[in-house]
């Protein structure tokens, strides 16, 4: 039953950071947008351990995060490697693509890639300044993208917050009916806060409650995002692509695909 309700807080936590994904960037806006290359290279680096994993029995003991082996690389190595089964593997794969792409579409590739990277290495500082210097012995935790990927989804949490969320039919509060479409914009921005919010209090229930990792480590990425948008939002151009379409985009790509499936049919 722990088991159960532990995967059941970590898959809710992830909700809340995916739905609040599209609150930021817009739903009806994904089509239009640029192909999120930042994520697909990270998500490109998880599918290239698992392969690796598949070809060679020893890539585990070499590149895990296991505390009783030497090894500086591990750190950044193990968060490729995949140790839930399947099922794990298809979760942290599907939930690493989606955030990725949502925050590379809204901070930009480099801090998206800095942000990852922070995510990798910065929760094992700070507990080691809280003085939790001791390790895990759960082989569970030795392997997995989960950490890095949920300390990136709320940082776009606390973007979301911050910023209010996008909005998806700019232009039209202006002339006739502009206060029924300011006050349904700013019902919108009130209810993604809330969204947002909702983050790093359940991050917090989960780490007091449960002792899940995934919760504290939103915390952090909360917290980071916060002063990552007090430091680049003027910036940031997360409404770029839909003032300047790019020559590639998402819905056009995915067109593309189709069609050539259809004609190998």
């Amino acid at each position: 039953m722990d088991i159960l309700l532990f995967n059941v807080t970590t898959a809710a936590l992830m909700v809340l950071m995916f739905n609040g994904g599209l609150a930021l960037v817009g739903q009806t806006t994904l089509g239009r947008r640029r192909i999120p290359w930042a994520g697909v290279g990270l998500t490109g680096l998880a599918l290239a351990g698992v392969a690796l994993q598949l070809c060679w029995s020893g890539a585990m003991g070499a590149l895990d995060a296991d505390p009783s082996k030497s090894g500086w690389w591990r750190v950044v190595t193990s968060v490729f490697m995949q140790n839930g089964g399947f099922g794990g593997a298809a979760w942290n794969l599907a939930t690493l693509a989606a955030v990725a792409a949502f925050a590379d579409w809204f901070w930009g590739a480099p801090l998206t890639l800095g942000l990852f990277a922070t995510g990798i290495l910065l929760p094992e500082q700070i507990d080691k300044l809280w003085g939790q210097t001791s390790h895990s012995t759960d082989p569970r935790n030795f392997a997995g993208s989960s950490g890095a990927t949920y300390f990136l989804g709320a940082t776009l949490a606390a973007a979301l917050l911050l910023h209010g969320g996008a909005d998806e039919n700019p232009g039209k509060s202006a002339g006739k009916g502009s206060t029924d479409e300011g006050t349904s914009r700013g019902k919108a921005v009130r209810k993604n806060r809330l969204l947002a919010l909702g983050v790093p209090a359940l991050g917090l229930a989960m780490w007091f409650a449960q002792e899940n990792g995934h919760g504290l480590v939103s915390v952090y990425g909360f917290a980071l995002g916060a002063l990552a948008w007090a430091a680049f939002r003027t910036v940031l151009h997360p409404d770029r692509d839909l003032r300047y379409p790019p020559r590639t985009t998402v819905a056009s790509l995915a067109g593309l695909v189709g069609l050539r499936t259809r004609s190998a049919d």
